[in-house]
């Protein structure tokens, strides 16, 4: 890899991030910083983040191929390279079906997204891609650093790493919740996921996994719920992080639920203690 992600990283929204969540997650040690959803073309909001820090990576995860021109996020890749040299890595990814509405010929659309970003003189090894299915994996091994998978499980990680061989990067990202009680992880997970179990481009990758319309529905089962968000205390969530670098990931992309900005560093530094 281009950047340093060290083996644990950090995901959420924009609306979550703020300085004192990104300075203080550097200090604690984790590797990268993700911004998830769609950030703009623009990547201001990875911009404050990058200002925020000072040496951990900043990605995003995802820039969406229907919404911003790869022109232009490549003339945004270029202008945070050159005002905070090898730390940004931009992801990239195709979106859903049911909220883009000009979603089609996903295959094709990434790959030409990918040759304009290669007009664009974004580097192959500075870029990754968002991929579930083995075919969209197999491209983000080709035409990319490799892989950001969302909303999978330590076995996708394994059927994943295979297809993408040894060297391409593999960063899934985890939900967890820092709750002992059961009922109300759950509950927490369920409130999360609920958005997320409607979208096809998921629940194929779930299934594919061997899961169930049943287990899909209504909110989820509790095996699905407890394989997606992750409970317990610190110690046994970092086992369940682990089983993902143990199954071929290079970086392990947490995401902790039931909590807003600043007030997540407690539960980070709880990990932090016995991830590092």
């Amino acid at each position: 890899m281009a950047v340093d992600l060290g083996r644990f990283g950090v995901w959420h929204q924009a609306e979550k991030w703020g300085p004192e969540l990104a300075s203080g997650l550097e200090q604690l040690g984790y590797g990268a910083l993700w911004l998830g959803a769609s950030p703009d073309a623009d990547l201001r909001d990875a911009e404050v983040l990058l200002a925020s820090t000072q040496t951990v990576t900043v990605g995003t995860s995802i820039v969406n191929m229907w919404r911003d021109d790869a022109a232009a996020v490549g003339a945004s890749y270029h202008r945070l390279e050159e005002e905070h040299p090898g730390r940004f890595l931009l992801g990239v990814g195709i979106g859903h079906r049911e909220r883009d509405g000009a979603y089609k010929s996903p295959y094709a659309t990434i790959v030409d997204y990918l040759d304009a970003l290669d007009e664009a003189k974004v580097p192959v090894d500075r870029r990754a891609l968002a991929a579930l299915g083995p075919r969209v994996l197999q491209l983000s091994a080709e035409r990319t650093a490799g892989a950001l998978p969302y909303l999978t499980t330590p076995e996708h990680t394994r059927q994943a790493r295979e297809t993408l061989g040894r060297t391409a990067l593999l960063a899934p990202e985890q939900k967890v919740v820092l709750e002992t009680d059961p009922d109300i992880a759950r509950s927490i997970a369920r409130d999360y996921l609920a958005g997320y179990l409607q979208l096809s481009n998921y629940t194929s990758n779930l299934k594919r996994l061997g899961y169930t319309d049943e287990d899909i529905e209504n909110g989820g089962s509790d095996d699905l719920v407890d394989a997606l968000v992750l409970h317990g205390t610190a110690v046994e969530i970092a086992d369940g992080l682990k089983a993902h670098l143990e199954a071929g990931a290079d970086q392990v992309v947490v995401q902790q639920l039931g909590k807003e900005g600043p007030d997540l560093l407690p539960g980070y530094e709880a990990l932090a203690t016995v991830l590092f």
